[in-house]
Order: structure tokens, then C-alpha cells, then sequence
């Protein structure tokens, strides 16, 4: 049987007989199930730069104040949700990919349903 071509974007290519990521080639036959996962990030540390930064505003202490609500307004918007595939095999689940496009994830666990399904 010719070997199927699912997805191929990058330096990521699924195929009926393997799953191909920048470190690692797994075999498909090894696969029983995927799914993605996605990992917020913690907003904890922005918060609290943020109280911080209102209390200098309070305290007078204007320059401090208005850098760290500044420091803590870029801290949130650089943080992004990160989006995972995760493999099950008989050895347990993996992370295979991990990346901050939830499209780009959500592709390649399809592919990776089809060629399992495709397997039969």
C-alpha cells in the first residue's frame, strides 16, 4: 500500500504510516487516539505588577507608578495561549507539537484523525 500524504506545512507531515515533527517521527501504527489540549498562561505576575503600579500612583511616586502599569500591560498582551497535540500509544499520552496557533494545531490533529481513520 502507497504511503498517504495528509498534511505536510512546514517541517510537519503526516502520512498514513508516520507522523513527522522537528524532533522526533512517530509511527502512526503506534497511535491509538489524539486530541488537542491548550495551556493558558498564568495572568498572576502581570496582576500583581499592575496592583504594584497603582500603589506607586498613590504613593506619588508617578514615573514608577505609570512604568510599572505599562510593564504590566505589555507583560499581558505578550502572553498567548499555547495549543498542543497530544498522542495516546500504548505507553501513555505525549505532547507531540506544541504551538500558539490554534488553527495550525486544530490541522493537524484532522490530519492526524484521518490517517487513523484511514488505517482502519
Amino acid at each position: 500500500m502507497e504511503e498517504q500524504t495528509f498534511l505536510s506545512l512546514d517541517d510537519v507531515k503526516v502520512t498514513s504510516a508516520r507522523f513527522i515533527v522537528p524532533s522526533q517521527t512517530f509511527a502512526m501504527a503506534g497511535i491509538t487516539s489524539v486530541k488537542n489540549s491548550e495551556q493558558r498562561p498564568t495572568r498572576v505576575y502581570p496582576i500583581w505588577c499592575g496592583i504594584f503600579g497603582v500603589v506607586a500612583l498613590i504613593a506619588d511616586a508617578y514615573a514608577v507608578g505609570i512604568g510599572l502599569l505599562v510593564l504590566a500591560a505589555v507583560w499581558w498582551i505578550g502572553q498567548k495561549t499555547q495549543y498542543h497535540v497530544v498522542l495516546a500509544t500504548a505507553g501513555g499520552e505525549m505532547t507531540a507539537l506544541t504551538s500558539k496557533d490554534r488553527a495550525y494545531i486544530s490541522n493537524v490533529v484532522k490530519a492526524l484523525n484521518d490517517s487513523i481513520v484511514a488505517r482502519g
